[in-house]
Formats: structure tokens, C-alpha cells, sequence
């Protein structure tokens, strides 16, 4: 529960699969990792014009950093803010190694896959009118990909302990979408895709510091 404000949704988005949802100004969205060790794509558009994303570019060039966090606002292409971490237990977060998709896990791991998180996206967006061209580089929650400084980067094991969140409160109307990733050919998950939980909270009707 978060201080002074309820609970207005509450769902477990099941391992490997996909999940979106318009959440209003001022709201917060929390996505918590039950089991430990999985990671969760992310992407946010501005509900008052959904071909206005989240724009990877943008957010780190801002930021002046590779890796989301505590006080990271994520940007649209537009430049407005969409969404602030306000919480955030693990410190650090991927923005650079996108979502895994079908010809991607052929191209990097020889087989051949009928899940990914591109596919989860494209379920997920098309009930909101939005297609592949709304799949662009994508936060990853609970992902390590360490940068070295010969600039090579990749999946690194992360350990996460169960029970580690992120909280993210809107800067504005937005569409989140994610996808709880099936990947299973790098540690991102630790090999074993379990589910996730997203809430939404609203401020209580007698704060009125998030009036427009």
C-alpha cells in the first residue's frame, strides 16, 4: 500500500505473458517481481496521442545515463515527461537492449520461437489501434546489462531477491504497456519465466496537491 493513496487495480500478469492498461495523471503503476530473477519490458505512450512513445533516446540523453532508476523521468518522442520512478528497489534498470522477438532469437541463439515479448506487444497494443511501429526500444525492469569500456555489453545473472518493485507515477495520461518476458536462452529470467504483479494507486479524494 502506498501512503495516501488506494488501490485501484490489481492483477497478476502470468509468466510469458502480456499486459496494458491506460493509466490516468497522477496515478502510480507498481510492478513487482513475485519469484525473483524475471525481467519485464516496458513501454508508455501519451494517451492523447498514442504515436507519441517512449523515446529511449531521449530518456538517457536527458538523464545522462545509460540505466533507469530512482528519479528517472521517462520521455516521450514529443520530449513531454510520461512517467517518473518514484520507488525503485533494485537501482538500476536496462534501456538499451530492447525486446526479444521470433527472428532475434533465431539471429542470436539458432532456434526457432513462436514467443517473445515483440509478440506480446503486438497483442497487447492492437486492442488500442497501435501496431508494429509502436514497438521501439524499450525499458527493461530487473534486467542487468552491464556496459563495459570497451563498450560491450550482454545479459548479465541477476539475483534478485522476490518481492522487488518499481513504482512509477504519471506525469500525464499514458497507455503502459508490458510484457513479462518468455525469454529463455539468456539469465534474464534465470531460465524459469514466473508471473508478476501490477497495481495501479490513486491519490485520495481529499489530496489535492496532483490537481491540474
Amino acid at each position: 500500500m502506498l501512503e495516501g493513496q488506494d488501490l485501484v487495480l490489481e492483477e497478476i500478469v502470468p509468466a510469458r505473458q502480456g499486459w496494458a492498461h491506460r493509466v490516468g495523471y497522477g496515478e502510480t503503476l507498481v510492478i513487482t517481481d513475485l519469484e525473483g530473477r524475471q525481467a519485464v519490458d516496458f513501454l508508455c505512450f501519451d494517451t492523447d496521442d498514442l504515436r507519441d512513445r517512449y523515446s529511449a533516446t531521449n530518456t538517457i540523453k536527458v538523464q545522462g545515463n545509460v540505466y533507469v532508476g530512482l528519479g528517472t523521468v521517462l520521455y516521450a518522442d514529443s520530449g513531454r515527461a510520461l512517467m517518473t520512478v518514484v520507488e525503485d528497489t533494485i537501482g538500476r534498470h536496462d534501456t538499451i537492449y530492447g525486446c526479444c522477438s521470433n527472428p532475434n532469437n533465431r539471429l542470436r541463439y539458432g532456434v526457432e520461437t513462436t514467443e517473445s515479448c515483440y509478440s506480446n506487444f503486438e497483442a497487447v497494443l492492437a486492442p488500442f489501434g497501435l501496431g508494429r511501429e509502436a514497438i521501439v526500444a524499450n525499458v527493461n525492469w530487473f534486467m542487468s546489462v552491464p556496459i563495459l569500456q570497451d563498450g560491450s555489453a550482454g545479459v548479465a545473472e541477476a539475483a534478485l531477491k522476490p518481492g522487488s518493485r518499481v513504482a512509477l507515477r504519471t506525469e500525464r495520461d499514458v497507455l503502459a504497456a508490458l510484457s513479462n518476458c518468455p525469454q529463455m536462452h539468456n539469465p534474464c529470467n534465470g531460465y524459469n519465466p514466473t508471473p508478476i504483479l501490477v497495481q495501479v494507486y490513486r491519490a485520495t479524494r481529499d489530496d489535492t496537491s496532483l490537481a491540474r
